[in-house]
Formats: structure tokens, sequence, C-alpha cells
């Protein structure tokens, strides 16, 4: 089997060498195995046969069976179309095709029955079915057929090619006719009896080919569930390994500088959640296990203070600090803030970004080498591989989503025993995805906001309601309060009807003249030192209004900002507007974020316009962003290869599944760590197999 199913997809039948260039290029299908898991999307129900006279345009797709009674060429030379009248008894309905019309024409037979399946629609005010697939009617009941028809995905080119869905279908049927031995288990036949699954090879056949409903839905379990087993048991592994066998640094001492810190710095009492994060990551740090941790917090709930006293620990264990922001907004502003913080306690603090000049970078250099230079704050900078330390022994990332592992792991590479690693989000994570693409880490979620954060009001007005907004503006001003304004684009586009900012600078003068308001812009094309100086102007109140592209998403801290405007926010995702929405309310004022759109804006808009309006939980919002938009495009994701490499399971929708995969495999993992067991030997060899195509990203977070 494994001879016959590793063949050049080209050897099939119905494929052939320009298919199979085809197939190579669209969809990555080389070998006969590639085609035999190419799963199909869903399924149509084919056993039901409709009468004519009951059809309507409202109908999905559906199929009637009738004899032919009249063919026609309509339109003219250049734009033929073939119309075909066809009835079952109880009326005639056409059938309209605008290509390949001499070929179907030749193809048909007047008063021969066939099957035709289709969506009714209306064409010429008539009620018609336009391009459905035939088949005669003898024909269709001798194939290898199911009542429920696969549909696959295809892509233009393909279609064009005449390869869609039907003919993959043909082509699927081909090749499960000519298999003549079982497909391998992938599962311990233990747990396949356990749990009652189908086998693997009745549930990729029943796939392809179901005989009813329910063994359908037994072969789409049984694949997710495998799916998601594979990536559980691989990470929990993964994690086993790493907690009895990574080495970490012992942080065995709590000394002067974090006491110091607690009893003269420490701007406000801490949190519940902050206390019990501090106390489980310093439970970890001593334990001689490498920290390796996911930490998840909404804007503002004091991500930065635990970070802060995680790395006075080290200091404390004679260590040094790394911090690595995504910009240098964000590094200049944890550089500012740690600065102030640990004011007194002579700690040395470095700043090294893109922008640090040569003879800084040689001091700085210098000084980390020498264990001079206890904490080191930056950027990409930081990775670079004149950047050596001493002793590192704790590492921040900022902002995580925003790097790729491969510079992440750059990190751990700069200290001989691996350093203790923070990993920090203020986008919270959907308990799906924490299972799956972050499964390897330690998790620990701040969940409380410090005292004094007011809920930030969140309304969504239309381009009807722009003089409301311009009122509600000056009111904010009047009151000696900032106000950031958001853009999607920087320039005009042909292509997409949205708000830009040079045109919407232009409209906030003419509205906010100068001198009586001072605006300021920030976008991506302007100078590093230009963005920098203008978003200092702002936090120091040199302006009124700053007018801004994402580049102030993750930014610059604005206690005076209190209202944040977000122009076309149906082109941006929830996760997005959440962060954009966290740039106000960060002092002690009520703030408000508005929503800006055009009137018409898609039913998924209009969902994700209402979950900001509904709630400010970041958590809350994730989920909803997950339902929404699917795990391939929730920030970070895509890089870790996980979600990417699903066939049939969705993390939006089978959240329950990964739980009861999760379970089975801490289960399996409680038992047998290191899968040594006979029974186990697949599972072992499986994941083995995983290895050879997919990088390990869990051990370097």
């Amino acid at each position: 089997m494994h001879y016959f199913l590793d063949q050049d997809i080209k050897f099939l039948t119905g494929v052939g060498p320009k298919r199979a260039e085809i197939l190579n290029k669209e969809l990555g299908i080389f070998t006969f195995r590639d085609l035999l898991y190419y799963f199909p999307y869903r399924h149509i129900d084919r056993s039901k046969f409709y009468s004519i006279n009951e059809l309507n345009a409202d109908l999905p797709y559906l199929q009637i069976k009738g004899k032919i009674i009249g063919i026609e060429t309509a339109g003219d030379k250049r734009h033929p179309r073939l119309v075909v009248f066809i009835t079952d008894g109880t009326g005639i309905i056409e059938l309209v095709f605008f290509k390949g019309v001499k070929y179907i024409r030749e193809m048909l037979k007047r008063g021969m029955e066939y099957v035709v399946f289709g969506k009714p629609s209306i064409f010429n005010n008539k009620l018609n079915i336009i391009h459905p697939e035939l088949e005669e009617a003898a024909t269709h009941q001798k194939k290898l057929n199911t009542p429920f028809q696969p549909l696959y995905n295809t892509t233009e080119k393909m279609k064009n090619n005449f390869l869609n869905s039907k003919a993959i279908y043909k082509i699927v049927a081909g090749l499960v006719q000519s298999m003549k031995t079982t497909l391998q288990e992938t599962l311990p036949e233990h747990l396949v009896k356990e749990y009652h699954f189908l086998s693997h090879h009745d549930a990729v056949l029943n796939i392809h080919f179901p005989s009813s409903i329910e063994t359908l839905n037994k072969a789409q379990y049984r694949l997710k569930f495998e799916e998601l087993f594979f990536i559980q048991i691989s990470i929990l592994r993964q994690r086993k390994i790493r907690h009895v066998k990574s080495v970490g640094l012992v942080f065995a001492r709590v000394g002067d500088y974090t006491n110091n810190f607690a009893k003269n710095n420490l701007p406000f009492e801490l949190t519940g959640a902050q206390k019990r994060v501090v106390k489980k990551l310093r439970e970890n740090m001593r334990s001689g296990r490498q920290l390796n941790c996911l930490l998840q917090g909404d804007v503002g709930s004091g991500k930065t203070l635990v970070a802060l006293i995680c790395a006075l620990i080290a200091l404390d264990n004679n260590l040094q600090v790394c911090i690595m922001a995504p910009t240098e907004i964000l590094a200049n502003q944890h550089f500012s803030t740690f600065t102030k913080m640990l004011n007194g306690l002579d700690i040395r603090l470095g700043l090294l970004t893109g922008s640090t000049k040569k003879k800084v970078r040689t001091s700085l250099h210098e000084a980390l080498l020498s264990g001079e230079l206890q904490i080191l704050i930056g950027t990409h900078a930081l990775i670079e591989d004149n950047v050596q330390f001493k002793n590192l022994g704790f590492v921040v990332i900022d902002e995580q989503h925003k790097f790729g592992v491969a510079q992440r792991s750059k990190l751990w590479k700069k200290s001989e025993i691996t350093p203790h690693v923070l990993v920090m989000t203020a986008t919270p994570i959907p308990r799906t995805l924490q299972m799956t693409v972050y499964g390897d880490l330690d998790v620990a979620v701040i969940n409380e906001l410090p005292p004094g954060r007011q809920k930030i009001e969140t309304k969504h007005y239309t381009d009807a309601l722009r003089m409301r907004l311009f009122g509600e503006i000056r009111k904010e001003i009047e009151k000696g309060r900032q106000v950031y304004v958001v853009y999607p684009m920087i320039e005009e586009s042909e292509k997409l009807d949205i708000k830009y900012l040079r045109d919407g600078v232009e409209s906030f003068i003419r509205s906010f003249p100068p001198p009586q308001y001072r605006i300021l812009e920030v976008h991506g094309k302007m100078k590093q030192d230009e963005k920098n100086e203008a978003m200092l102007d702002f936090v120091n109140h040199r302006a009124d209004i700053l007018i801004s592209t994402t580049v102030i998403e993750v930014g610059v801290d604005v206690p005076n900002a209190t209202m944040m405007v977000i122009e076309s926010a149906e082109r941006f995702g929830l996760s997005q507007l959440h962060q954009l929405r966290g740039r106000v309310g960060r002092g002690g004022e009520k703030s408000v974020c508005i929503l800006m759109t055009k009137e018409d804006i898609g039913t998924v808009a209009k969902k994700r316009m209402k979950a900001m309006c509904d709630t400010n939980d970041g958590f809350v919002i994730s989920e909803i962003d997950l339902e929404l938009r699917g795990p391939g495009n929730i920030e970070g994701t895509m890089q870790s290869g996980v979600p990417g490499d699903l066939k049939l399971a969705n993390l939006a929708r089978d959240g329950q599944i990964v739980q009861y995969a999760r379970q089975i495999a801490s289960k399996i993992l409680d038992e047998d760590p290191f899968l040594e067991k006979a029974e186990n030997t697949i599972l072992a060899q499986h994941i083995q197999n995983q290895k050879k195509e997919v990088v390990d990203w869990g051990t370097i977070s």
C-alpha cells in the first residue's frame, strides 16, 4: 500500500501529465496519497430528487431527473449561450451554459433522461439552472456512488482546465476503487477500541464517500480527533521532556533589589492577579527547570510590572536581563518606565535600537560583556550577533506575536544555560489556541485591571454622524484632553473604498483649524526620528489630536488621551480594534472609543462592531475573533506551524474535541511519558515522522 500510494499522481487514471502539473501547483498534490488525504470541505445530500414544479430561486443546490425536449443556441458569435429545455412531467426548466457551448451541445441527446444537479436562479426573468452538472440517468446508477456527494475546494485555474469539484470527485473515486489493501492504522488499537472510533481506513474512505450521515459524522470526528490528538501528544510530550531534561538557572534568593523596590518604589498595591502570577513565576524560576511561560493580560493589566519584578529577582541572583519589544516607540517606553520605577536602586539599564549611535553601541556591548550593564531593553537590534552577554538569565519578549520564532530563538543562544523566558501578549488568546499553538508553554493570566482604570465606552457611528463625532472631539479637547484618530491606510487606494490618512489630515485641519487646535500625524512612511519626535510631542501635550495609522497600536502610554476614533473600522480585525481601544483609558478619566464605518458594511463587520460595543473583556473578544476569522488569521498563530496543518479540524468550532484530545493525550503520557510501551510504538513513530516535516518550535516558545 505504501508503494501504491506513493506513486506520482500523473500515473493515476484520469489525471495524466497536464492535470498532474495543475494539481502540483494549485493544491500541492504530488502523489496518490496526497489526493487521498485531500478531503472534501462539505457534502451534499443527493438522495433526494426534486420535481420541477417545486423549484424556486431560494433553494440551495439540488437535483432533478428529466428528459431533454429542446436545445437552442442564443446570444451572438462572440458571446453564445446554450439553452437546454428539460421536463419531468411536472414542468419545464431551462438549463443555461455560457462556456463549452459547442462541446456540451454535441454531447447532449434529445429525448435522453438526465440527472441534473445545480442551483436554481433567475436569468432573463426566468427560473433556470446555470451551468449544472449533467449525467445520463443510466450511467448515474452504475457508478461508485454515495447519496452524499463530496465537494472539493478548487481554484479558478483548475476550473478553467476542467478540474472542478466533480472532476476531483471522479478521480478520487477511481483511486479508491483501485486500492487493494487497507490503510495502516495511526492510533493504538487500545485507543480505537476504548473510544469506539472508526478505523483510520474506514474514516478516510467515508470522508470521501459516506454510506450514511451517521458514518460521515463518525469519519469526520475520527479524523478531526486524530489531527488534534497528534498535536496535543506532541506538544505535551515535548513539555514533559522539557520539564524532566531542561536545566534551568536556579533563582534561589529574593534579595535587596526586589525588596527595596517593593518597599520604596512600588507605584501601587499589586492586584490579586498580579500577586498570583508573580508567585507562580517565582516558584518556576527557583525549581531548577527552565521557565518558558506565556503571560497574557489585557491592555493595561500590569504585565510590565510583573516582568519588572521578575527581572529584579534575576538581578538578585547576579544575572542579566534582556527585554525585547517590537518597535522603537515601545522599547523607548519600557526604558523610560523602568528608569522611573527603578530610580534610586543603583541599577544600570541600557537601550539598544536601530537608532542607537555607534559610539553608544560600542559602550553598551562592552558593559554587557563585563556584566556591568544589568538590564538591556531594545528591539530586533538585540538579536544581532555582536550583542553578547556575560550571564544572561532572564528574557522578556513583549508582544511576542510581532516576532518570528527564528528571531526569538536567537536570544536563547546568548546564554550557556538556557535563560528563563517570559513571552507577553496583550492580545488574549482563546483557550483552544492556548492548548494547541501555545500548548508547550506554561500560561499565566492577569485577569484584573489595576485600581482606577475605568471601562472604556465604545460607540459605533456611521459617516452620517460625523458632525456629532466632531462635536464630541471638541468637548474632550475643551476639557484639556487629547484624541487619537486612526486610519487603516496612508494613501488613497483605487481598489478599496476606505478612509485614508492624507485626506483625513486635511479634513481635520478644516474642522479643527490651527492655532486654536494642534494636530500631529504619525505613519509608517515617516523616518523613525520624526515618528519618535511626534509621539513625544503628543505625550507632552504639545498637540490635541494625533492622526495616525496602526503604528500606535502598541505604543506610548498617554494617560491624558481619552478618546480613540477609528476610521473605516470595518477594515480592522477584532483583536486589532481591541488593541487600539486600549491606547485610551490609561488615566483616571472616563474614556471613549468611537468606531466609524460606512453605512453599508458586511455581516461579519457588523458582528465585530457589536462585539466591541458590548464588551471590554479581551478574552471574550478573542473567542469571538476566533469564531469569526478562524485560527489562521489570529495574530501570530500561522507562524507556529499548527493551525495551517489542519485539514478538517477547526479550532473555532471544535474546542470540545481539542479538550477531549488533550485529556486522552495527557492520560497516555502520565502512564508512558516517553511512549516506550509496545502499545504506544505507533504514536512514537507517527510523531517522529511529523518532526521530519514540521519544525518543532515548541522548545523555543
